[in-house]
């Protein structure tokens, strides 16, 4: 759906990120969020040519723990991030593609450990930006 030039989205979407391996992930859009953040686990921190980058496991499928894809990606930014229970903790955040119906873009996400939410990721204010618009009322908008 479209208005103008913006992409209408709902409060839920599905989202690929292609250089992880993942597609079809079911995201929460939360605009309370400002930065876009994963559910991971296994977090290392390494250096490779003088940079440092991070090695991580997703578990993309919330109904089939089994599936589990390594990756691994540049850190851009360690972050303090302040959750919704008010604790803060610091984060590794990386720049990543997102794909959202035919648009794609890069976005930063934090790595942290979700397991206890029920979407294995957060869609933050800073990856919606300036192109979409969200319909709290409505799912799963960006793909019909």
């Amino acid at each position: 759906m479209q208005s103008k030039d913006k992409m209408i989205i709902g409060r839920l979407e599905s989202i690929d990120l292609p250089e992880l391996g993942i597609k079809e992930m079911q995201v929460r859009v939360d605009t309370g969020a400002k930065t876009s953040s994963l559910h991971v686990d296994n977090i290392v921190k390494y250096m490779e040519k003088g940079q440092p980058w991070v090695k991580f496991d997703i578990h993309p499928d919330i109904h089939n723990v089994k599936r589990l894809i390594a990756c691994s990606a540049l850190i851009s930014d360690i972050r303090k991030i302040k959750s919704s229970n008010g604790t803060s903790e610091e984060r590794y955040v990386i720049e990543t593609p997102m794909t959202l119906g035919s648009e794609t873009w890069p976005i930063e996400i934090t790595l942290t450990d979700r397991a206890d939410m029920n979407y294995l990721m957060l869609f933050g204010r800073e990856a919606i930006g300036k192109r979409l618009l969200v319909d709290p009322s409505k799912v799963f908008l960006a793909n019909r």
